[in-house]
């Protein structure tokens, strides 16, 4: 391994260590002590602190029916959007389940910034777990360190650890660090991919598509597919236009604004040709908004509208002002594996989906949304002639079957399930 790999090694798992969480007294009772690792957590906004949020409302009726659990979460403040400031409390405790966040500096998503934030939680998490002693460890991960670093406490604490993994980032590295000099980390991404897999006890993946590249890396890992799903308020909450409404139809895109979306490379080709037809509104932040911003403006494009990332209950109303909803991915072939957290929110609404999706979720909208319009990833025409098919021709939608199907308390309670079978009763 080179010698810049060894740092960045030696920079996460040889971390010093501070205060740690005491280990409460199990006295007579048979307890599962589970410790979660998860960078976000609600309030933050993103698919892992909603999915870490209905874990925990999952473990709480489990928790209230009797089930003896105690539960650490260790997260960071929230810190998904640089440009959206949410305050959360720095220790909660609620006798059962205590919740540690951890100050990270801010970020606007470049993968030096991500990194420096990242080393300052990864130096958190293991002076927290110092001296603490737990059954069972999960950790959720977008970007692998979260899986290297509960692997490392897993194997610390000698007990089992659940992995949930939302991303390949190795896969997706290989792909966006090729003209990079920082490809020389890759080794070092592949050593932490390898160790925290074959650690694990069991994988649960958020896509089918990341099953073949799981099994490469740990052939004998027992391997479950428990996918995002629809949070109760898309569930409950009506999204039909408010009254008075009216203009061109409003094509709304709600998330990140990263190269994994690649929105700088489409929207503003798109806009140009859509002028005085439609309009969109995109919201969210992210690494390329810069760049989106800087191509709408050299295109001139009148009929696109920036917004900053918004909690969820403003973003409700976006929804409901929406005619179209608009996701995409780039053109990677990383991203042909991925299955984005947004079509479950948007399948949930009930309105027309405008898909710049290929591969695994190309194939998952085919079988459970068929009415969405799915298009080639940066293929500025058709997503024109898409919006334009949609507005000459509304869809027939009915979604009852998909929201039943895929309710996130559903899917929640069987990865609670699965996470508890690890503990040695």
């Amino acid at each position: 391994m080179k010698p810049a790999s060894l740092c960045v090694l030696r920079a996460i798992f040889a971390l010093p260590v501070a205060e740690s969480f005491r280990t409460r007294s199990l006295g007579k009772y048979l307890l599962v002590k589970l410790l979660i690792l998860s960078l976000y957590f609600t309030p933050d906004l993103s698919a892992g602190s909603f999915r870490v949020q209905a874990l925990i409302d999952e473990l709480t009726a489990r928790r209230k029916n009797g089930v003896p659990i105690e539960v650490d979460l260790i997260t960071a403040q929230p810190n998904r959007y640089n440009s959206l400031a949410i305050e959360a409390p720095e220790h909660e405790d609620h006798g059962w389940l205590r919740v540690r966040r951890i100050s990270i500096p801010q970020h606007r998503g470049g993968m030096k910034d991500q990194a420096r934030a990242y080393l300052t939680y990864a130096r958190g998490v293991r002076a927290l777990t110092r001296k603490g002693q737990w059954d069972i460890v999960f950790a959720t991960s977008s970007r692998l360190m979260t899986a290297g670093l509960g692997a490392h406490v897993s194997r610390r604490l000698g007990v089992p650890l659940y992995l949930d993994i939302r991303d390949l980032f190795t896969d997706n590295m290989v792909e966006l660090l090729a003209g990079s000099q920082l490809r020389i980390l890759m080794p070092a991404f592949r050593w932490i991919e390898r160790r925290a897999f074959r650690r694990a006890s069991r994988i649960n993946v958020v896509s089918e598509g990341f099953v073949p590249h799981v099994r490469s890396v740990a052939p004998s890992a027992q391997v479950s597919v428990l996918t995002n799903g629809i949070d109760d308020a898309f569930l409950t909450g009506s999204f039909e236009h408010g009254e008075g409404e009216t203009g061109l139809p409003l094509i709304v895109y709600a998330g990140n604004m990263g190269e994994g979306q690649g929105l700088h490379r489409i929207v503003p080709q798109a806009a140009s040709q859509l002028q005085g037809i439609a309009q969109f509104r995109l919201i969210g932040d992210g690494g390329q908004r810069k760049a989106l911003a800087d191509a709408l403006a050299e295109a001139s494009v009148t009929n696109v509208e920036l917004v900053s990332p918004v909690p969820r209950v403003a973003l409700m109303d976006h929804y409901r002002q929406a005619d179209f909803l608009f996701m995409h991915l780039n053109d990677l072939q990383a991203f042909r594996r991925v299955l984005p957290s947004k079509v479950f929110e948007y399948g949930a609404i009930g309105k027309p989906i405008l898909a710049g999706v290929a591969g695994h979720a190309a194939s998952f909208c085919s079988q459970h949304l068929p009415d969405a319009v799915v298009f080639e990833p940066l293929d500025a025409d058709a997503l024109v002639h898409s919006v334009q098919r949609l507005i000459a021709s509304p869809a027939d939608i009915n979604r009852a079957a998909f929201r039943q199907r895929f309710a996130r308390a559903t899917i929640t309670r069987a990865l609670a399930a699965d996470i508890l079978s690890l503990a040695d009763r």
